[in-house]
């Protein structure tokens, strides 16, 4: 058999909500609670019962809105369901991929779940049926509910061999990996004691333990005490896990499952089929019975199971042995958990493989004697124990009421392939959160902050990659920026404190277009990105590419001369590489981070690492031409260069007076660059002076972009160069336009290096091209983005740079990308981090909403199906003729119904939680200081409520009926029957008709309208 790998897991027990408190409850010897939770049946309603004892005390609560579920169909929902949708979505988040990225995919689903109570308790009555409650009410609905709500595409299958459901569901998901029928395989299993009625069934057979409680292999036991409970493990092939980096809590080596044949009782035990799925387990796994270093038995307290149970285990484990072979029994703990009890089971022996650390026996300080322990080489664990370095094996037993028994053998996991830590200070990264409302966000921040506070302080880069590959995916996004976990609580508490509250966060709602400006000469400096080189392994490996580049025709390394400090740095042979070589190693970098520009530009210099980005130059091309470039500056005449705070025109009679300086560049209405010899550049700044106008000088050495350069221009003309057309969109700064059909070749470049730079107008072309929300400055310092703000050449669009001068490091990058994550961009989070931070640190659980709790009793009542009936009670939906001068005037909002009904009827059918999560909840509730609605709306949103079962004000006209009110077909036929029944003189209502209307509460009313207006005339 295969080897599988546990990456993900989850799960929720009486007093033990979630891995870390079930791990603690463990460890300290816990036991669940006696209390009784008031929403569930109260022993004392049937006498002779021992009172309940392991309950969970919010089985009731479900975040409906989460999982766009209307709050009428969370009613009639089986609580298992409704359960499992918080825990699969918790444990898939746990493997280290947000549930949405799973979305479409074949990802298995299989659960076990034993029984049906729900189905009996709800659906006895005919009077009360209704198509949700036929659904909700389905134990083999249980994992398929799973499947729709997260769009998994995978074999979905309910699992009921009675109390061996849940390890029976993880041997078929793992059969479904191996075989190749899924990729990932969600194994999960389910518990909650809605009746009394089991109990009365152990009672009578003999089974109940008085007290309630279950005491496995010990002295005390007198029978089973019944606990709620549920799990999940996400399963993937070991090589495929391995290679996706994600954390590997242990091992599944080999699973097995057989049945006990005629026993003595359809419901005994039978010692030789258990023994020989023990086998069948070993010989699958390939190891031997005395390599096993300790076993979860099933174990559930009774004296016949316990007997024949320890009997099978001594049998095949066999005696001598170095050590006796450890056994316990997490029904101690919590009791019999009876459905989800192979999973409680399993998620135990994965913990303390995990932990390398095995929780003492409940049971153990009072073993029974008859068991015979000792002489058959088992032993009860009286204290932890801690396993050995190396791997160690166990395994997990569970045995179904009716026969079907399961066995696991797990392993530790293998030690992760992780490259050495570099000695060097904690790098940037950015710690990212998601949900699915503005109060959810909330929530998790503070939630997040509190659990990581009681951590020890650390490096937080690979909090931030955990982050970043498992906390994404929802639509309200947060992003921060930091380097060690104390900085990241304090950026989590300033963050869910904020002082707009839920109000203050938004959403993006389209991808961010973002535009690449290139500086040119000027901005070069000793040392320029430094700091960056250290921190950011994609910036290092395409400046090495570059440098390499360059290399064969410079004959020395531009990467050592920038990095060394060369104060040579300012002249042409040395500034004009190193700029090349900084701009497209910082280009390079975005794309590989995922920043891809919509268009680009450069200015002077700068254009030509922009035609390199935009595919117009190919990389060995282009440092060709920058070195051949900086060869023939270095060998002009010395000039200068001044930068003047006035427009191009102001300066013409200056400069008629100076034939030996002209306009270099135009940067914008008011900055414009002079260029020429250095004694007549000195005369015209002293005039500038003189008549109050600003003017600097420019740390360069040549009167680039005037006649002096023009014998340099002349040697590019002989460069032959590998060209093509750019495939993204270059504004050219020689012609301050969009480059058409011209080649970018030797000619090209010969004009552009002597010719003067338009660059307001090549950004002003660029902006109309792609109107840009993000401008993003590519050089070793801010100098393009003050021209662009001060001559509002970008109006509306953010500017931004990756590394802004002499103190930047990776923290600027890391930054930039906060930033545009917040504005809707999907990074490739993987490059932003040094290899040895990419590890999975376990983070909080998303945590959902508590304020909806469904009601047993609602559930089960007739209140419960508010559709129930609905056309022999429907009252007129409005009076008709109070609406017929007012009809005319609705019908104008027909316009926005524009679907079709085949459209409409498709974005219906596949809407899922993922998508659905990312509808904005706020568009179904009125806001603040809203006119009220017209008497048609109004009616409308009272049905609409009445049929969803929301409460008064949460439906409003803009809310959507597929997105925010979670409508489906079955609801539309509803729907349909209620306005035929409320409007009887419109006569049928096909459905193709109505489905175009179904795109909002607003469109339906006006849709309504018009049939009425047709009506009365």
């Amino acid at each position: 058999m295969g080897e599988l790998a546990i990456v993900g897991m989850d799960c929720a027990f009486p007093g033990a909500a979630g891995l870390e408190a079930y791990w603690e409850l463990l460890l300290r010897g816990g036991k669940v609670s006696a209390e009784v939770p008031e929403r569930r049946w109260e022993a004392a309603t049937v006498p002779g019962l021992p009172a309940p004892v392991g309950l969970l005390a919010d089985a009731d609560v479900f975040d409906h809105e989460f999982f766009t579920v209307t709050p009428r169909e969370a009613a009639v929902m089986d609580p298992h369901h409704r359960l499992l949708l918080h825990c699969a979505w918790r444990a898939l988040e746990d493997s280290g991929r947000p549930p949405t990225r799973l979305t479409g995919t074949d990802t298995g689903v299989y659960v076990g779940v034993m029984g049906g109570e729900w189905g009996r308790l709800t659906m006895a009555d005919p009077a009360r049926v209704t198509p949700q409650l036929g659904a909700g009410g389905s134990a083999g609905m249980t994992a398929n509910r799973i499947s729709y709500h997260l769009n998994l595409t995978g074999p979905s299958i309910a699992v009921d061999t009675a109390c061996s459901s849940a390890l029976v569901a993880v041997h078929l998901a793992g059969n479904a990996l191996l075989a190749g029928e899924c990729d990932t395989a969600l194994a999960a299993g389910v518990n909650l004691q809605l009746t009394p009625a089991l109990n009365q069934v152990y009672a009578q057979l003999g089974l109940a333990a008085p007290d309630g409680r279950c005491k496995p292999f010990s002295a005390r036991a007198d029978g089973i005490g019944r606990g709620d409970g549920l799990g999940a493990v996400v399963l993937r092939r070991l090589a495929d896990a391995q290679a996706d980096g994600q954390r590997i809590y242990a091992v599944l080596k080999a699973t097995a499952v057989n049945q006990d044949g005629r026993s003595n009782g359809v419901t005994a035990p039978n010692r030789w089929a258990q023994q020989q799925l023990l086998q069948a387990a070993y010989r699958r796994a390939r190891v031997a019975p005395e390599q096993i270093a300790f076993i979860e038995a099933h174990g559930t307290g009774t004296a016949l199971g316990d007997a024949i149970e320890c009997a099978a285990l001594g049998a095949v484990h066999g005696v001598p042995r170095a050590r006796p072979l450890a056994i316990g029994s997490v029904k101690g703990n919590l009791g019999h958990t009876e459905g989800a009890a192979g999973i409680a089971g399993l998620i135990k022996v994965a913990l303390a493989l995990h932990h390398r650390i095995v929780p003492a026996s409940q049971g153990a300080e009072q073993v029974n004697e008859q068991l015979r322990l000792a002489e058959r080489g088992l032993a009860l664990l009286r204290s932890p124990l801690r396993l050995p370095a190396g791997e160690q094996l166990a395994g997990v037993s569970s045995f179904g009421m009716g026969g079907t028994n399961a066995h696991a053998v797990l392993a530790s996991a293998p030690p992760a392939r992780r490259p050495a830590a570099a000695r060097r200070p904690a790098a940037a990264g950015v710690f990212t959160l998601t949900a699915d409302t503005p109060a959810a966000l909330l929530r998790n921040l503070a939630a997040q902050a509190e659990a990581l506070a009681k951590r020890p302080r650390s490096a937080a880069a690979a909090l931030c990659w955990s982050s970043n590959r498992a906390r994404t995916g929802l639509p309200y996004r947060f992003a921060a920026t930091v380097r060690d976990s104390a900085e990241l609580v304090d950026e989590l508490r300033r963050a869910a404190g904020a002082d707009g509250g839920p109000q203050s966060l938004q959403r993006p709602w389209e991808k961010p277009v973002v535009a690449f400006v290139f500086t040119g000469q000027g901005c070069q400096y000793p040392g320029m990105t430094a700091g960056l080189h250290r921190e950011s392994a994609p910036y290092r490996r395409h400046l090495a590419a570059a440098d390499e580049a360059l290399r064969p025709h410079l004959g020395f390394s531009v990467a050592e001369s920038i990095l060394g400090g060369d104060e040579r740095i300012h002249d042409p042979l040395h500034s004009q590489p190193a700029l090349f070589a900084v701009g497209y190693a910082l280009a390079r970098t975005l794309t590989d981070l995922g920043v891809v520009p919509a268009a680009v530009t450069g200015h002077s210099l700068g254009e030509i690492a922009a035609a390199t980005i935009a595919g117009a130059l190919g990389l060995d091309s282009a440092a060709e031409l920058v070195a051949e470039r900086a060869k023939a500056m270095e060998a002009t005449e010395p000039g200068g260069m001044l930068a003047v705070r006035a427009g191009a025109a102001e300066l013409g009679e200056l400069l008629l007076d100076e034939p030996q300086v002209v306009i270099a560049a135009v940067n914008g209405p008011q900055d414009t660059v002079l260029s020429g010899a250095g004694e007549a550049l000195a005369r015209i700044e002293a005039r500038l002076t003189g008549r109050g106008l600003r003017s600097r000088a420019l740390r360069v050495s040549r009167a680039f972009h005037s006649p002096l350069i023009a014998p340099a221009a002349e040697r590019l003309r002989g460069l032959e160069l590998d060209v093509a057309a750019p495939v993204i969109p270059l504004a050219s700064t020689r012609r301050g336009a969009l480059l058409g059909t011209e080649p970018m070749d030797a000619r090209y470049w010969a004009g552009h290096a002597a010719e003067p730079v338009l660059f307001a107008d090549a950004v002003s072309a660029l902006v109309a091209q792609a109107a840009p929300t993000h401008l993003v400055e590519i050089g070793p310092q801010r100098q393009l983005l003050a021209l662009v703000r001060r001559a509002a050449l970008a109006p509306g669009a953010r500017l931004l740079h990756p590394a802004p001068g002499p103190e930047a490091t990776g923290h600027e990058l890391a930054d930039l990308l906060a930033t545009l994550y917040l504005a809707g961009l999907d990074p490739h989070w993987e490059e932003l981090y040094e290899p040895e931070d990419r590890r999975a640190e376990r983070l909080r659980p998303y945590v959902f909403a508590t304020e909806h709790r469904f009601r047993w009793s609602a559930a089960a009542s007739p209140a419960a199906s508010p559709g129930a009936g609905a056309r022999a009670t429907a009252r007129p939906l409005v009076d008709v003729s109070a609406l017929a001068t007012a009809a005319t005037a609705a019908t104008t909002a027909t316009a926005a119904v524009t679907a079709t009904a085949a459209a409409t009827a498709t974005a219906a059918t596949t809407a899922t939680a993922a998508t659905a999560a990312q509808a904005p909840s706020a568009a179904v509730r009125p806001a603040p200081g809203t006119a009220p609605p017209s008497p048609l709306l109004a009616a409308v949103i009272e049905t609409v409520a009445e049929l969803g079962g929301y409460p008064e004000g949460r439906v409003v006209g803009a809310a959507r009926f597929y997105e925010d009110l979670a409508f489906d077909s079955v609801m539309t036929v509803q729907l349909k029957d209620r306005i035929e029944s409320r409007l009887p003189q419109l006569g049928p209502v096909p459905v193709r008709d109505l489905l175009p209307a179904l795109r909002t509460v607003d469109s339906l009313t006006a849709f309504l309208a018009e049939l009425i207006t047709e009506q009365a005339a």
